[in-house]
Formats: C-alpha cells, sequence, structure tokens
C-alpha cells in the first residue's frame, strides 16, 4: 500500500478527481495527507471532509525559498510519501527539494508539452494558432514544466475558443488523465529508461 501526498495551492479540483479514483477503483495506495502553502485553500476542506490528514505551510512565512521549500518537505515526510502529487501547488520549487523526490513526484500541466511551459497556457495555444491543445502528466525536474512525460490527453482548438471555454475542456481532460497516470505509478507499471516513460500492461482511461 503505497502513501500518496497531494499538494495544492488553491480548490484542488484535480485533487478531488485522484482521491474519488482512488477510492473508486481501489488502488493499492491511500492519500496519506493534502498539504498546502495556502491556509484559505478551498481544497483543505473537501480533504477533511473526506477524513484526509491535512497541513499549511505557509510560504509567506519563510524568507527564501529554500526555507519554504525545507519546511515543506520535512511536512511531506511525516507522511511517509511514496509519490508526491503537484495538483495546482503553485509554487517553483528549488533543485535539492526536486532531487529529495526525484523519480516519485508528479505534476499535469495544462498543455501539449513541450509546448507551452509556464503559465497563461490556454491563451498562448489561442494565439499560437494551434489545433491541437490538452494536458501533460510528467515527472518533476529542476527545469520547470520539463520532466519525463507519462502520458497526455489532447483537445482540439475550436473556432472562436476563449482562455476561459479552452480551459474548461482541456480541465475535464485532466480529470481523467491525472488519476490514470497516478494510477500506473502505484501500480508499479511506470519506469524510466534513459529519460523516457516505459509502461508495463497499460490500464484504460
Amino acid at each position: 500500500m503505497k502513501n500518496i501526498v497531494i499538494l495544492i495551492s488553491g480548490r484542488g479540483s484535480n485533487m478531488e478527481a485522484v482521491v474519488h479514483a482512488a477510492r473508486s477503483e481501489q488502488w493499492p495506495a491511500r492519500i496519506a495527507a493534502v498539504i498546502s502553502n495556502k491556509a484559505d485553500a478551498k481544497g483543505l476542506e473537501f480533504a477533511q471532509a473526506h477524513g484526509i490528514p491535512t497541513a499549511v505551510v505557509p510560504n509567506k512565512d519563510y524568507a527564501t525559498r529554500a526555507e519554504f521549500d525545507a519546511a515543506l518537505q520535512e511536512a511531506i515526510d511525516s507522511f511517509s510519501p511514496d509519490l508526491v502529487v503537484l495538483a495546482g501547488f503553485m509554487r517553483i520549487l528549488t533543485a535539492p527539494f526536486v532531487e529529495h523526490y526525484e523519480g516519485r513526484m508528479l505534476n499535469i500541466h495544462p498543455s501539449l508539452l513541450p509546448l507551452f511551459p509556464g503559465l497563461h497556457t490556454h491563451q498562448a495555444a489561442i494565439d499560437s494558432g494551434v489545433a491541437e491543445h490538452g494536458a501533460t502528466v510528467h515527472f518533476v525536474t529542476a527545469q520547470l514544466d520539463h520532466g519525463p512525460v507519462v502520458a497526455q490527453a489532447k483537445v482540439p482548438v475550436l473556432p472562436g475558443d476563449t482562455e476561459d471555454t479552452l480551459s474548461a475542456r482541456v480541465l475535464v481532460e485532466e480529470h481523467k488523465l491525472y488519476p490514470y497516470a497516478i494510477r500506473l505509478f502505484v501500480e508499479d507499471r511506470l519506469s524510466i529508461v534513459g529519460g523516457d516513460v516505459r509502461i508495463a500492461d497499460t490500464v484504460n482511461i
């Protein structure tokens, strides 16, 4: 039974999708904790209502990113995580923190990486004129929005799309994609070979 610790900064809709999938599909894992850098993150209320331990490590209480990451790491490690899941966690993490969780920290990014790393990905996709957009689950490395890709989901960019309409369409796919990728990890179906992810005995989304 693997322990999953989820990091959020806001409402945590991807966190909710992961919690529901883990329980309904009876993964060999448990959500050990949900941790936020913001005390008012709405996702904490959901976690508490579902009996999941929560913790808050406010980044504003620390003078440097390194000090915050050290405190965050201590909080995470108190739950003995096998996997750390970033679900709308709006902090750039330091290299030592990322290296501590190398090969056991996942992120979901709202674009088809390597296209459109960083923020405002939906508007960037519209402005660039691409026909497809989507989301990517990847292992976290020290380079922002890079790292070995586990899975991607695609949606069409439609005529008349706005940032909001495209975002909503992508989010629907994120809520299926992230649980799928995390389930692969907890079932020991993922390996990294030469910087690429290999998936054994793929399950359906």
